[in-house]
């Protein structure tokens, strides 16, 4: 499983392929549809499609002359029961938590020993 994780992460770690799923939520789409909103090649659009084909987050097959993309919405299953595993935990607030910092740090000297308590 660890394996099948770190190539999804990969795939979707590129900003290009998570706008390419983002588009085929809508629909299938022709390849060439795809790489239309891209400013680069044809060829590098295939090369993102690759990657996520290879992922399973896609499928894409020939209609006639043209070739389709399709999200594969199952092979984020693993992905998604994973991260799942994290929600136990509350969120951090990062500022509030800057602010109890300065509170409780506020009026104490800067070498304080840490293990005074």
């Amino acid at each position: 499983m660890s394996s099948e994780l770190d190539t999804v992460f990969a795939a979707l770690a590129d900003p290009t392929r998570r706008a390419i799923l983002t588009m085929l939520l809508e629909d299938d789409m022709a390849v060439t549809d795809v790489a239309e909103p891209f400013e680069m090649s044809l060829a590098a659009i295939s090369k993102h499609l690759t990657i996520l084909t290879r992922a399973g987050l896609i499928a894409q097959e020939k209609r006639g002359r043209v070739k389709w993309c399709k999200l594969q919405p199952d092979a984020m299953r693993a992905t998604s029961v994973w991260m799942q595993g994290f929600g136990q935990f509350e969120p951090v607030n990062l500022d509030a938590f800057e602010r109890f910092l300065a509170s409780e740090l506020d009026g104490q000297p800067e070498t304080a020993d840490i293990t005074e308590a």
